[in-house]
């Protein structure tokens, strides 16, 4: 390997989940693949690519340079910005036909000058909050049905979905559930409000991975895919619900193997002291590369198909693993971060549960200094 870190994608497990989780919806519900942040650390063009060969004619990302790249990558149809429209991102997504969602009477007039500005419609959904409290017109205001109807009569603002997020959709206990069951009713009361009103709001969204899965009356007319479609379940209770395959695997280098007598002292602040006298490997990933300083002491990787641990405080760049019990350990060796070995398997779960934190967090902080290596 040029570098000594690698992460590996393979489309192929990604275009499987996709297929899985479109036979488990309606025929008339369209699939939002969510390729923000580089598609979870995948590789946004990629699998923007290969998931709209599979027919997938809407992705979701969260920054207008984002959509701005699928566009320069090839991808067509309908590219959803999440986030905020300031002045340049608006100028931005009138002229490259993004999808911007609104959430403030600002972003609106910021939106409605830009596209009267080109001589072009401004495509939007409308974003409503209906209990996570993040962004949104609230959706108990009854001058947010105000509002919308002022939207639709907008000759420069095209309105083409509206949509909420669920705060708990991966939580499947009572008081959760409730929860979102109340968040889709306020969504709903909205939505037939509007039409009532006689207003066209375009595709109507709620589901995320976990409420597609756990919540199949909510599918609407679009569900939004984002952890599942790379093969990860947004909580572990989904795991027996469904059978998606991880698509990202990380590897490193082993760049020294050394003998430490006992009471030797390992890596910055000496957390980690040699019981006897051990056997160990430095590896050539650390807290630069995404490998986060909290699995100092408490992670695992493999080692020709072995678990080996992870002693001492992460480095930036290195860390240490105890292979006193793997006596074939060399130089040189390819040590799999997460991923399968001789039937064994670190997973970025194990990492995640090791960290105290979620796996969205690990995939997605696997630095740019890592090359993707991608496979069909």
């Amino acid at each position: 390997m040029l570098r000594n870190n690698v992460v590996t994608v393979d489309l192929g497990k990604i275009r499987q989940n996709y297929l899985l989780q479109k036979s488990l919806l309606p025929r008339k519900t369209e699939i939002m693949p969510v390729v923000k942040a580089d598609a979870y650390g995948h590789g946004m063009v990629p699998v923007a690519t290969a998931l709209h060969s599979m027919g997938a004619k809407h992705f979701a990302v969260a920054l207008a340079e984002e959509g701005v790249e699928l566009r320069e990558g090839g991808i067509s149809g309908e590219i959803l910005v999440l986030g905020p429209a300031m002045e340049e991102a608006a100028e931005e997504c009138v002229r490259h036909d993004l999808t911007q969602t609104v959430f403030t009477p600002e972003m609106v007039e910021i939106l409605e000058k830009e596209a009267e500005k080109q001589g072009r419609d401004a495509l939007i959904h409308i974003k409503l909050d209906t209990g996570m409290s993040r962004l949104g017109f609230d959706a108990e205001n009854e001058n947010t049905v105000l509002m919308v109807e002022k939207l639709a009569q907008s000759g420069s603002l095209h309105i083409t979905g509206i949509f909420t997020h669920f705060a708990v959709a991966d939580e499947d206990t009572p008081v959760s559930r409730d929860f979102t069951r109340l968040q889709f009713e306020r969504f709903m009361r909205v939505c037939n409000r509007l039409q009532a009103d006689g207003v066209n709001v375009g595709l109507r969204h709620c589901c995320n991975s976990a409420g597609t899965l756990l919540h199949p009356a909510y599918h609407l007319d679009m569900c939004r895919l984002g952890l599942s479609q790379y093969g990860l379940d947004p909580d572990p209770c989904m795991k027996a619900l469904l059978d998606v395959r991880p698509a990202m695997s990380l590897y490193t280098v082993v760049s020294m193997v050394k003998e430490i007598p006992a009471g030797a002292t390992v890596s910055y602040g000496r957390q980690y002291t040699a019981p006897t006298p051990r056997r160990i490997a430095t590896v050539a990933i650390g807290y630069a590369d995404g490998y986060p300083r909290s699995l100092s002491n408490r992670a695992e990787m493999l080692l020709h198909g072995k678990r080996a641990p992870v002693i001492g405080r992460v480095c930036m760049d290195q860390l240490m693993l105890d292979v006193t019990d793997i006596p074939e350990a060399r130089m040189g060796d390819i040590a799999v971060v997460a991923g399968s070995e001789g039937g064994e398997s670190v997973t970025f779960d194990d990492m995640a549960r090791w960290a105290g934190t979620i796996n969205y967090e690990i995939i997605c902080g696997i630095s740019k200094r890592v090359p993707r290596v991608i496979t069909e």
